[in-house]
């Protein structure tokens, strides 16, 4: 028998507005198997693509069979404004009041991070209504803070959202998250082993059975008849493309490697600027194209790249989106990030693992897979395509999801 799900993301979109992602997929999954679904957001964050068309977007709207539902808030100049924690408290506030808008009463509330604040009023509503309790960990919050913003553990807001994450993992009838090793952190800040599901990020089928063609001026921009290392996504200071372009200039004296970068970020200008005055011809800037074409971009690459800095947070794992990505496109993959047990593409044997922010290991790895036949490159990429389908598709995370909502006993979280 279907239940009602409330899932409650502050930064969710629609395709409309932002990206949509996991939880756009999930809540559509989900309705396919029988449950309704509403997925609560925030009407603007910092994410959102366009702000006419987020601020034109209807209240709630239905979308692929589950109900989505924008909660007003004020806006804020970027990511670390601090009027951004104001909205924390508004949409936390405003979700106690949610059953009036939405006129139901949920079996299950999900509440996704990264922030903390709003968790309070999701664990509010769920026991006013006797549904199960659900939080979602996608980012770390604090030790985000304390370990990569260099905040003291002993500032009164930390403090505060540690209240609030000790409190979560005691009161919620199950976590989930997308970080395998998260449950370690978690376990040490008093969460019962048991109730931890691992759920990672995945990919649509549709996306890709949707894939559009490049334009012919995207086309053209992008080496063609060389050994091409790609990397398509956000271009910030955690993706360590400083790191390819120190590889790039290693290798800068083999005419048959190139290297694409395709995105955009607050890096981009430094980035270019470094290969401008590095004297590199062999490195290659193209905006980002619609998400319809990202695998027409892949098509066109010889491998994949994908990075991080070395940060300690990311020991707990990590779930980048364009990793799938790059396993669907069915091209070798070389992965610059150290995420402790997790090691997906040596798991998968889809490519090399390297250290990460380590130039010459990346450059050795370009040489090793340029040395490879065309069949054994074209193995790997199979062997990560076959387990992004197998593994990875949203249908599947889904039933997933569905597991860990529907089979644990309300009430079930431990601790006062």
């Amino acid at each position: 028998m279907g239940k009602t799900v409330w899932i409650i993301n502050q930064y969710a979109s629609l395709p409309s507005t932002g990206i949509g992602g996991r939880h756009r997929a999930l809540a559509r999954e989900l309705a396919k198997r029988g449950h309704n679904v509403t997925l609560v957001s925030a009407r603007w964050t910092h994410l959102v693509h366009d702000a006419k068309a987020a601020e034109d977007a209807p209240a709630e709207e239905l979308f692929e069979g589950f109900r989505f539902v924008r909660i007003p808030v004020r806006k804020y100049a970027h990511a670390h404004d601090k009027m951004r924690i104001l909205n924390w408290f508004s949409f936390a506030w405003k979700i106690t009041r949610l059953e009036r808008a939405l006129d139901e009463e949920p079996d299950v509330v999900l509440y996704s991070s990264p922030s903390l604040v709003g968790f309070l009023g999701a664990e509010r509503v769920a026991r006013k209504h006797g549904a199960k309790l659900v939080f979602e960990v996608r980012d770390i919050w604090p030790l985000t803070f304390s370990e990569l913003g260099g905040y003291s553990d002993h500032h009164p807001f930390i403090r505060f959202i540690q209240w609030i994450e000790d409190r979560a993992y005691r009161k919620s009838d199950r976590v989930i998250s997308n970080l395998p090793g998260a449950v370690e952190h978690m376990v040490s800040r008093g969460l019962s082993r048991d109730k931890f599901r691992w759920i990672p990020n995945g990919f649509s089928r549709g996306d890709v059975e949707q894939c559009l063609p490049l334009p012919p001026e995207v086309s053209d921009q992008l080496p063609k008849g060389t050994f091409n290392i790609c990397y398509a996504g956000t271009v910030g200071a955690a993706n360590a493309l400083h790191t390819l372009v120190q590889a790039a200039d290693l290798l800068k004296d083999d005419e048959d490697i190139n290297f694409t970068i395709i995105g955009h970020g607050r890096e981009k200008g430094s980035l270019k600027k470094r290969v401008q005055v590095m004297g590199l011809t062999n490195v290659h800037f193209v905006d980002p194209v619609p998400k319809q074409m990202v695998q027409s971009v892949l098509k066109e690459a010889s491998v994949c790249y994908l990075g991080l800095t070395g940060d300690s947070l990311f020991r707990f794992g990590v779930s980048p989106n364009k990793l799938f990505d790059y396993l669907v496109s069915g091209k070798p993959i070389i992965y610059g990030i150290d995420s402790g047990d997790y090691r997906p593409v040596e798991e998968f044997e889809a490519g090399v693992q390297v250290r990460p922010e380590d130039p010459v290991a990346v450059a050795e790895a370009i040489r090793e897979l340029k040395s490879k036949t065309p069949h054994e490159l074209e193995l790997m990429g199979e062997n990560g395509r076959k387990a992004a389908f197998e593994y990875h598709e949203y249908s599947m995370l889904a039933e997933k999801l569905e597991r860990a909502l529907l089979d644990t006993p309300v009430g079930s979280s431990n601790g006062g």
